[in-house]
């Protein structure tokens, strides 16, 4: 971790939606060379994400080391209370225009970071350059920092980010040469920028600390189901080598950095779909759902209170589990069948059958998701093979998808190359990554939720 006294250059990588078993398979894989160098010279460990294990969601954990009660980020899709609108980041370009696309598309490149990130939490990135650190992002969003930086396009507006801030063309803080990332999504071309842009950085020397976010496997996996996107995995394991070349080779990039390398969640094969605000028509309530994932909200009219909502999914297939707030409270409940908690200690105390949320670190989860003040009044985690349409309608049924509390939407890789061993949950990379350079760490979120939580509970 340290090197004459000095902490050593850490590589963040982060590929979007790889499953722990396909990152496993990698590993022993001499199609992709990269990732099984890592693994032969690391420590590895599966982590859990968060709930909704949705990319803004899960991203913002990452960058906070908070569940969603701490960072306030609480779905791809939902429902802004103090402006009475629905906020949109992408879950499909459908589901942008249905939410008005001039608005969505401020939402998703600026005021995620700006105005819908808890201002009181700092980012990794604010964390580390107040420390005199220099930070470095690639398409990694939030990214909130302290640098102002001008967009590139005529008409966006400026964003605060890391020193070396590179988000697909829009902000660029040095002239890299990449190519233009969106030109044809579908052939790679989100990741061959970020491939660019990281070996320009490497090459130069310059940062101290890299978030290099590659997504186009997510996107492959979304088509074509996480068993079908073995090539879009060698793809990411180039982009992963084109690091390695700059620095003169694997062993010779290992000599300078230290590597984190994770996912933000997993995915799930589906085959049906559902639409969540079918259950609710006649009441004054919105309704978000997005992926494996749906939150209702209930409008000043609805006289239903969260359980009489969450007994409405009675015996849908499409539902795996409902959570509500209920009298200080968690309650979650499942074909009928309940139970309650509420942290106490380090742990937790349950009424019921703690199965009926029978998902990896499920209790915790659920809670930062309940907490978070931007969250519906029920939240729905679908069941397996199952994924929620859009606002307006889209699904990827044939392929893959993720959002719910379930293991395969849940569990991540979580591999470390020379810094402190693998976290156990992506909550725990910001953390590792201020205890790498040395920087005073806020309190994590799980010290925080029991206080928080029950605080926000609605209903």
């Amino acid at each position: 971790m340290t090197r004459n006294g000095a902490a050593r250059k850490l590589v963040l990588v982060v590929v979007d939606g790889l499953t722990a078993d396909a990152f496993e398979a990698a590993a022993d894989s001499d199609r992709t060379p990269a990732l099984s160098f890592l693994a032969r010279h690391g420590e590895y460990g599966r982590a859990v994400s968060v709930f909704p294990s949705l990319t803004p969601v899960c991203l913002a954990s990452i960058a906070t080391g908070r569940l969603p009660d701490g960072h306030r980020i609480p779905h791809l899709v939902w429902y802004y209370r103090d402006e009475g609108r629905i906020v949109e980041y992408g879950s499909s370009f459908g589901a942008l225009r249905a939410a008005g696309l001039t608005r969505s598309i401020r939402d998703a490149i600026v005021d995620m970071s700006a105005r819908h990130l808890a201002p009181d939490v700092p980012t990794v990135f604010e964390a580390l350059e107040d420390a005199g650190v220099v930070a470095a992002s690639i398409n990694f969003n939030p990214y909130r920092g302290r640098t102002r930086h001008r967009a590139i396009v005529p008409g966006v507006p400026p964003a605060l980010g890391p020193r070396r801030f590179f988000f697909y063309n829009l902000f660029d803080s040095d002239v890299t040469g990449a190519p233009l990332a969106v030109r044809r999504r579908a052939a790679g071309t989100v990741d061959a920028y970020a491939a660019a842009v990281g070996r320009w950085l490497v090459t130069r020397d310059a940062f101290d600390f890299l978030v290099y976010y590659l997504s186009d496997y997510d996107y492959a996996s979304h088509a074509l189901g996480p068993a079908g996107a073995e090539a879009a995995l060698r793809g990411a394991d180039a982009h992963v080598g084109a690091l390695f070349d700059a620095a003169g080779g694997p062993d010779a990039f290992l000599e300078d950095y230290d590597v984190v390398l994770c996912s933000d969640h997993g995915q799930s094969a589906v085959s049906e779909t559902s639409r969540l605000r079918r259950s609710f028509a006649g009441l004054e309530v919105v309704v978000t759902a997005s992926n494996r994932a749906g939150m209702v909200y209930r409008l000043g009219g609805c006289d239903e209170s969260p359980r009489e909502l969450a007994v409405r999914l009675d015996g849908d297939p499409a539902v795996g589990v409902a959570l509500f707030f209920e009298d200080g409270w968690a309650v979650a409940r499942r074909g009928g069948e309940e139970a309650r908690f509420a942290p106490e200690g380090d742990g937790w105390r349950v009424d019921g059958d703690a199965a009926v949320v029978d998902a990896p670190d499920g209790l915790r989860r659920a809670w930062g998701a309940l907490g978070n003040p931007n969250a519906g009044d029920l939240l729905v985690s679908a069941a397996p093979g199952f994924e929620f349409e859009d606002l307006a309608g889209r699904h990827h049924a044939g392929g893959g998808s993720h959002g719910s509390l379930d293991a395969e939407d849940s569990l991540v890789p979580m591999l470390t190359v020379g810094t402190a061993p693998p976290p156990a949950s992506i909550t725990g990379v910001a953390p590792l990554v201020l205890e790498h350079f040395g920087v005073a760490n806020a309190p994590p979120a799980e010290a925080a939720a029991g206080a928080t939580g029950a605080a926000r509970g609605r209903g």
